[in-house]
């Protein structure tokens, strides 16, 4: 029943070569990636307001303006200096990759965590921003808000589980009727007070001028419009994504999302010093703004329904990003390996029900409210953006000499360093007591987990090492028992000691391996033939990633010498940690395999034992 499920909401298996047609191209890299950054419009002028209008009234209108003009000039420099950053690293990875090549390890998980933070507090705001939107056209939905957010995002998940290019295909119309509704918003809502003569309608809810301007209001306000700049740096991030030449592709959409953000923020904040929209709890700036625009007709209708779902798919930026940065730093060895494997549709499944689930997390508690997550917003994306530039600065110093426009690029990239660096300190300090301290705690927690993972999976490796120089205390021995498969992923000492084992019950031995990639199969042939071990090796390839069904095809065929009634052994090696949380981090495949090859005994060809060969992992002091 769970499979049929799942084969309906999922869809079917891909095969491994499929990856090269799961790639965007620019329209639909533009939709995808871009609809965070896009969509934090329709909330970056109303946050704002909700700093300048309880405090200064009326003349909220006037400085909120200017704000928006200095957020323009910071979208400005990111952009260029992102376009060096495409240019430099068209792997992907964006601020990880940068801050760790070029600052070191701790730079680069500190931009990894600022980065991974900032992906899940995306999901909660855009789902929430979407949901207070629909509120805000039904008001009756108003106590319902959780159930609708949570709604969303199981959708969003189930819609990215199926895959790269059909999660492109649901996803990418809506931000372009979102671009269309709000320029029509904009042009005519300009239009009819300019030319038609309209006279906006008197607020009768702004609150008295309790105080003037002032520096520190002024870069409150600033702070809190940043959150129109989230999602720039998504672009970097998913390089892999485009199709080729995927760096000129991801550049061409970076120019369109800036361009796309300087109209469409712009035009928002001005219509807002036009109509002098007054945000609340109830309704957004931009209802206020389309009601007195278009009345209470279709096209009102038409903006909010676009403006919740944009604010909705907004949350498919991260997670396009996320996956992606996850299994990039579990590459690297500092998250768990489980993030590095794609699903049956060839997305990063893992990485998508850890972020849907603190997703789902932040909704609960913070209950859906758009106002409350904002304070934990943008810090750790600006830290990344600082990072970042700094790591490029210091990458064109190291090969100047290979570049005679390094001082050029230096420049261009230092003073993004200097203006993301303020920006980030201007948001920690002015949002830390409403919440922004919770994510500069929550960032040098993750950097110490993300090396905590790091040293086990060290400690892991070095006792799992197997060569001439490091020669295990067991040897392959010989006793008769027949049909014995040894499972084998790599050349290690658990394998080892399991080939030792089998060959200690029996002369009829093989080692069976299931490949599912290329460059690690390739590895494992040239180990056996180098350690000269007698054993024969069976490798069967597996297109769709499955390791069942190959082992029973074999098993079942001509080629094995088993037949009807048989007794077989299949031997699994499996290391034993000393800590209990260690086990999370390493595939629990071993106990599928085990579940699947029992099940076989009822209504299969042959009778299948299962034997698993522990080999201990004992933690070693670090230097």
């Amino acid at each position: 029943m769970f499979s049929i499920l799942r084969k309906i909401l999922i869809g079917k298996p891909l095969r491994s070569e499929q990856i090269h047609g799961e790639k965007f191209n620019v329209p639909f890299g533009l939709s995808i990636l871009s609809s965070d950054a896009i969509s934090s419009v329709a909330y970056a002028s109303e946050e704002i307001l909700w700093v300048l209008v309880p405090i200064i009234g009326l003349a909220a209108y006037n400085f909120m303006f200017y704000d928006a003009l200095a957020i323009i000039c910071l979208l400005l420099i990111l952009v260029f200096s992102y376009r060096q950053t495409i240019h430099s690293y068209p792997g992907g990875g964006g601020a990880y990759i940068v801050a760790k090549d070029n600052l070191g390890v701790i730079p680069g998980l500190v931009a990894g965590a600022s980065l991974s933070v900032d992906y899940i507090l995306t999901v909660a705001v855009s789902i929430s921003a979407g949901t207070a939107a629909i509120t805000s056209a039904f008001p009756q939905l108003l106590n319902h808000r959780i159930t609708i957010a949570l709604f969303f995002l199981i959708l969003l998940m189930v819609g990215n589980l199926r895959g790269v290019s059909e999660s492109a295909k649901l996803f990418a119309f809506p931000p372009y009727l979102f671009i269309f509704a709000m320029l029509s918003l904009i042009i005519y809502g300009i239009y009819k007070v300019k030319f038609l003569g309209y006279v906006p309608s008197a607020p009768s809810n702004l609150p008295k001028q309790v105080s003037d301007i002032t520096m520190f209001l002024f870069l409150r306000a600033f702070a809190a419009g940043c959150t129109a700049l989230t999602g720039v740096e998504a672009v970097s991030n998913g390089i892999p994504s485009f199709k080729e030449p995927a760096a000129k592709n991801a550049i061409k959409v970076l120019i369109l999302l800036a361009t796309i953000i300087f109209v469409i923020f712009g035009g928002v904040s001005y219509l807002a010093t036009l109509y002098h929209a007054v945000p609340s709890i109830d309704k957004t700036v931009v209802s206020e703004i389309a009601i007195q625009v278009f009345g209470n007709g279709l096209m009102f209708y038409v903006i909010q329904a676009a403006t919740a779902i944009i604010l909705i798919l907004a949350a498919n930026t991260a997670f396009s990003g996320l996956p992606m940065l996850l299994a990039v730093i579990a590459k690297d060895g500092y998250t768990p390996r489980q993030l590095r494997q794609r699903g049956q549709r060839l997305s990063f499944s893992n990485g998508i029900i850890f972020l849907t689930s603190a997703a789902a997390i932040l909704i609960i508690i913070f209950r859906g409210e758009t106002h409350y997550l904002l304070p934990l917003y943008a810090v750790g994306v600006f830290i990344s953006f600082t990072l970042s530039q700094s790591g490029m600065v210091v990458k064109w110093y190291k090969h100047k000499q290979l570049d005679n426009k390094w001082l050029l690029k230096a420049g261009v990239n230092g003073f993004g360093a200097i203006i993301t660096f303020i920006t980030a300190i201007i948001i920690a300090s002015t949002k830390f007591l409403s919440g922004a301290w919770i994510v500069l705690l929550l960032i040098p927690l993750l950097v110490f987990l993300m090396m905590k993972i790091k040293c086990h999976y060290q400690n892991v490796a070095k006792e799992l090492k197997y060569g001439p120089d490091n020669v295990p205390d067991f040897v392959l021995s010989s006793h008769a028992v027949r049909h014995f498969i040894v499972l084998v992923e790599s050349l290690n000492k658990a394998v080892i000691k399991s080939l030792d084992y089998a060959k200690c019950l029996s002369e009829d031995i093989v080692a069976f391996h299931v490949s599912t990639n290329q460059e690690t199969t390739e590895k494992l042939k040239k180990k056996w033939e180098e350690y000269n071990i007698e054993i024969p090796l069976i490798i069967k390839e597996s297109p769709y990633r499955e390791l069942i069904n190959p082992l029973l095809n074999y098993i079942e065929s001509d080629e094995h010498a088993s037949k009807r009634g048989d007794m077989i052994t299949v031997v699994m090696p499996q290391f034993v940690v000393e800590k209990a949380w260690e086990n999370a981090l390493h595939n629990q495949t071993s106990m599928i395999i085990r579940a699947n090859l029992l099940k076989h005994n009822v209504d299969g060809f042959a009778n299948i034992t299962v034997i698993s060969v522990p080999y201990i992992i004992e933690e070693t002091e670090k230097d």
